[in-house]
C-alpha cells in the first residue's frame, strides 16, 4: 500500500484527538459550546474509521480496484488484519482502563469492508446514506430489546453505546468512496471541503431544528458525541472530509514540517496501543483527573517517539506484525512447477512417430 503523507497526517490527528479525549482536560468554554476539549470527543474516532475505509481502498487498488486473484489476496489480507485488530482490542480491554477501546469494532468493520471492495463510489455513498438513516433507530431498537440480557462481545460492538458497527459502518463506506477517488486531484479536495462544510451545517443545524422546532426526541436528534444518531453521523462525516481535504493540501506544501504528525499516522496502531498500556500503568487518575501537563506529555512524547522510530526504523512494530502476518496469509500465488525430467532419445523418437 503506497503511503500518502496527507492521509498519514489526518490519521495522526485522529490518534492524537482520541488521546486528547482520553487524557485531555475539560475546559468547558462557551465557544464552541462545551469548550474546545469537546471537539476531541467522538469526532477523532469517526475520522479514524473514515480513514480505515481509505486504507481498505488503498489496499485493494485505490481508484482502480483489483480483480481476480489480487482481489482474493486483498480480502484475505483485510480479514486477517480484522482478526488481529479484534484480538488486540480484546487484550487491551483486559487492562480495565476507563477508555472504551475502539479496536474490536474496528476489526469488525474491516471484515464488513471486504464485502464492498468492488462497489462503485455511487454505491458506497448510497449505502453509507442508508446506514446513516436506518442504522441509528434500528440499533437503538435492538439495544432496547437486549436490555437485561447477558451482554455479549458481538452485541457490544454491533449495537453498543460508543462504537456500534450498525451505525459506524457508514463512516467506513464513506472512507472507501474517498479512497476510490484520485486523492491528488485539486478539484476533489475542493469538492470534499465544500461537501464537508455542508454536512457539518446539515448535521448540527438539522439537529437543532429537529429538537427545538419539530420536537423530535433527543435520542434520535442530538449530535452529542457517541450518540450515533443520523445527525451526529452527518456532522462527523463533514468534519472528516474537511480534515482529510485540508491535510492533503497542507501536506503537499509542507511535508517536512508535518513529518512528525505524519509519523504518528504511519504508526497509528502502535501509538494507540501504547497509550492505552501507559494509561493502565499510570492508573485511572490520568483520565478522571486529567491535567494539561499530563496531556501535553502524552501528545509530545507520542509525536517525538513516533517520529524518531519512523526516521530510524521505518514501519512501527504493531504495523509490521499486521503487515507481515496478513501478507503471508495472502500469499496464494500458485507454486512453480518442478522442472521436467530430461527425456531420453527413445522418448523423442516415440513422440515423433505418434
Amino acid at each position: 500500500m503506497r503511503r500518502i503523507v496527507g492521509i498519514d497526517v489526518a490519521r495522526g490527528l485522529a490518534v492524537l484527538g482520541m488521546m486528547t479525549a482520553h487524557v485531555g482536560p475539560d475546559d468547558h468554554g462557551p465557544v464552541p459550546p462545551g469548550g474546545f476539549s469537546q471537539l476531541a470527543d467522538g469526532r477523532p474516532a469517526a475520522l479514524f474509521v473514515v480513514l480505515a475505509g481509505v486504507s481498505l481502498a488503498l489496499l485493494s487498488g485505490s481508484s482502480a480496484p483489483v480483480v481476480g486473484t489480487r482481489l482474493v489476496q486483498a480480502r484475505v489480507r483485510i480479514l486477517v488484519r480484522a482478526l488481529l485488530l479484534f484480538a488486540l482490542g480484546e487484550l487491551l480491554i483486559l487492562l480495565a482502563t476507563p477508555v472504551v477501546v475502539i479496536l474490536p469494532t474496528y476489526g469488525l468493520l474491516f471484515a464488513i469492508g471486504c464485502v464492498a471492495l468492488r462497489w462503485s463510489r455511487a454505491a458506497l455513498l448510497t449505502a453509507a446514506g442508508v446506514v446513516a438513516v436506518v442504522g441509528p433507530p434500528l440499533g437503538q431498537g435492538i439495544a432496547a430489546s437486549l436490555e437485561g440480557a447477558r451482554p455479549t462481545v458481538l452485541a457490544q460492538i454491533t449495537v453498543g453505546h460508543y462504537y456500534p458497527a450498525i451505525v459506524w459502518t457508514a463512516y467506513l463506506l464513506v472512507g472507501l468512496a474517498v479512497g476510490r477517488s484520485d486523492l491528488r486531484s485539486t478539484r476533489l479536495r475542493g469538492v470534499g471541503a465544500l461537501v464537508g462544510v455542508g454536512l457539518v451545517v446539515v448535521g448540527h443545524g438539522g439537529s437543532w431544528v429537529a429538537m427545538h422546532v419539530l420536537g423530535w426526541p433527543e435520542a434520535l436528534a442530538t449530535t452529542e458525541p457517541h450518540s450515533s444518531t443520523t445527525f451526529e453521523v452527518v456532522g462527523n462525516v463533514g468534519v472528516a472530509l474537511l480534515v482529510i481535504a485540508g491535510c492533503l493540501v497542507v501536506a503537499d506544501r509542507w511535508p517536512r514540517v508535518l513529518a512528525p504528525l505524519a509519523a504518528v499516522g504511519a504508526l497509528a496502531l502502535t501509538a494507540y496501543t501504547v497509550h492505552i498500556v501507559v494509561i493502565a500503568a499510570l492508573g485511572q487518575g490520568v483520565v478522571y483527573q486529567a491535567t494539561l501537563e499530563v496531556w501535553l506529555a502524552f501528545v509530545l512524547t507520542t509525536t517525538a517517539l513516533c517520529w524518531l522510530w519512523a526516521v530510524s526504523v521505518g514501519r512501527g512494530p504493531f504495523e509490521w506484525a499486521l503487515h507481515r502476518v496478513s501478507t503471508k496469509a495472502a500469499d496464494i500465488a500458485p507454486d512453480d512447477l518442478p522442472p521436467s525430467p530430461p527425456r531420453s532419445d527413445t522418448d523423442r523418437a516415440g513422440q515423433a512417430h505418434s
